[in-house]
């Protein structure tokens, strides 16, 4: 997949450009002490197995205060890397590279951490057909990034947000008066949109298995009801599990039959990776 036709350029400016008002402000008070000289820096990361993710960002933010940065990456976005490995070099002005760093870190560290984590989950359920896909648990105002580098993760988005889908939960359930009746409002307001229903119980599995669903989402299933709920469904509608679910726990999930399993945490608990910027030239 080429992430980068599905990033719209008009989110990565919107970003950056929040990100550095809300850093920079009325100036860099500390960059405005050197001199303004041409200067270089290189990218490096200090950690194994990183999914590097958010070079259109970074890229965005010294383009920002330095339209005539060089930026010459010597990785690729979605390539998995090691410690050590000298990610960038950069050839600017001193000022601007030293103004920009915090910012451009904080988006590669970040969504490099989303596809990392993702590119885990992906690989230990790689051969039994489930997907991995991600939630709208996300930090506000970062959606779109945060769901770019689940993909550059090899996950999958599911809906960007309320708009693209009818995610039918226990609440929309229960104000509508049942799921037959919200199935039916769904349908009735948005035939072209998917259509995931929600279930907490077999009998809501079998009741939703009567209706015109999209996909069927499986809430906090233990294992036993799980493969039972696996077993009803035999593959009339995909099936999806939601909650409970962790790295260790994944592949078991998978191995039941499910067609998707949406991971929260991917995007949630948030674990930025190591990578630093130096000015200079890159050692060796």
């Amino acid at each position: 997949m080429n992430t980068a036709l599905l990033l719209p350029e008009s989110a990565v400016r919107e970003d950056v450009h929040r990100a550095l008002a809300e850093d920079i402000g009325s100036g860099d008070v500390s960059a405005a002490l050197l001199p303004d000289v041409a200067d270089t820096a290189y990218l490096l990361c200090k950690q194994d197995q990183v999914v590097v993710c958010g070079r259109p960002w970074f890229d965005a933010c010294h383009r920002a205060l330095d339209p005539e940065v060089a930026i010459d990456w010597r990785v690729s976005e979605g390539q998995r890397v090691d410690a050590g490995t000298v990610l960038a070099t950069l050839s600017g002005r001193a000022r601007s590279l030293v103004s920009a760093e915090r910012t451009s870190l904080n988006f590669l560290q970040t969504l490099s951490g989303t596809a990392t984590i993702t590119a885990a989950y992906v690989q230990a359920v790689r051969g039994t057909g489930a997907r991995i896909l991600d939630t709208r648990k996300t930090l506000p105002g970062l959606r779109l990034a945060q769901k770019y580098a689940v993909r550059c993760g090899g996950g999958e988005n599911h809906r960007i947000g309320l708009f693209d889908m009818v995610l039918l939960k226990e609440n929309h359930i229960r104000a509508a008066g049942g799921i037959a009746a919200a199935v039916a409002a769904a349908r009735a307001l948005h035939p072209e949109l998917p259509l995931v229903v929600e279930v907490e119980t077999l009998d809501e599995l079998r009741q939703a298995l009567a209706l015109d669903c999209t996909r069927i989402m499986l809430d906090d299933f233990d294992p036993v009801m799980r493969r039972e709920a696996a077993r009803i469904a035999a593959g009339r509608v995909p099936l999806e599990v939601s909650g409970m679910v962790d790295l260790s726990s994944v592949r078991a999930v998978a191995e039941d039959g499910v067609a998707c399993i949406s991971i929260g945490a991917l995007t949630k608990h948030v674990h930025a990776v190591d990578v630093s910027l130096k000015l200079g030239a890159p050692p060796g």
